[in-house]
């Protein structure tokens, strides 16, 4: 089983870390956050293992990551960042859109970020993404560094769940 400590990541990705933290928290009844699959089309499929070994993107993909918390609508993306300043070129316009539709609907929209460097998870509200898009598209900065970020939304270490994400968006949630 992959763990979360001060060496990093060890090998397992951060999709394999929050779909281990989603179903720890689908078992205890807290959410039903399920993976959204990237669309694509097989061009070749290898006839004896059925596996494709080339595809292509259908469409652009919107959020990695959907469901509900306690009847709460939420979506996500989640982002690995191995220095301390994250390139919002990592963030698609239409993601962004879909996320601000989704918070139209009454939804909570976040990133959840991997600092590698730091061997931390923050969660990043989408409000606060947007003063840094807006910052770009005014011509500012394409990126935002860790100094700039709300250290109230680092996610602290938990016993027992890999990105234990779930306290911070409370803080999100008290914070509106």
């Amino acid at each position: 089983m992959a763990t979360w400590n001060s060496r990093g990541l060890r090998g397992s990705t951060l999709e394999d870390l929050i779909n281990r933290t989603n179903e720890k928290y689908r078992e205890n009844g807290l959410a039903l956050i399920q993976k959204v699959p990237t669309p694509i089309t097989p061009i070749k499929i290898d006839k004896e293992s059925r596996h494709i070994t080339l595809a292509y993107f259908d469409q652009k993909s919107t959020v990695d990551y959907i469901g509900a918390v306690q009847g709460i609508p939420v979506c996500f993306d989640a982002k690995e960042c191995a220095a301390d300043t994250f390139a919002l070129q990592n963030i698609h316009e239409h993601q962004v859109t879909f996320m601000e539709d989704f918070e139209k609907q009454g939804g909570i929209a976040f990133f959840l970020i991997y600092f590698k460097g730091r061997d931390l998870f923050y969660y990043l509200p989408l409000a606060h993404l947007i003063v840094f898009w807006e910052r770009a598209r005014q011509g500012g900065r394409k990126s935002f560094r860790y100094e700039e970020l709300n250290p109230a939304y680092v996610i602290p270490k938990k016993h027992g769940i890999l990105v234990p994400y779930l306290d911070v968006l409370q803080m999100d949630l008290d914070d509106r």
